[in-house]
């Protein structure tokens, strides 16, 4: 698992920043584990896995870090 903090939220989707990475990576809400997208704010600190999608890379099993 890796972590990195939410960068951005847009309509069911958004950007992580990764910790020693420059480029954010895409999330999409149907990735999301134990936690709903509109409790999602900017600055929050997650953790998730990183997958490979249509368009590259993406973050899914997204979840939250207490």
């Amino acid at each position: 698992m890796e972590t990195g903090t939410i960068a951005s939220l847009r309509n069911g989707f958004g950007f992580i920043k990764r910790e020693g990475q420059e480029k954010d990576l895409f999330f999409h809400v149907s990735g999301l584990v134990g936690v709903e997208f509109d409790s999602l704010r900017e600055g929050d600190k997650v953790q998730f896995e990183v997958g490979e999608g249509s368009k590259g890379p993406n973050a899914v099993n997204v979840s939250l870090v207490d």
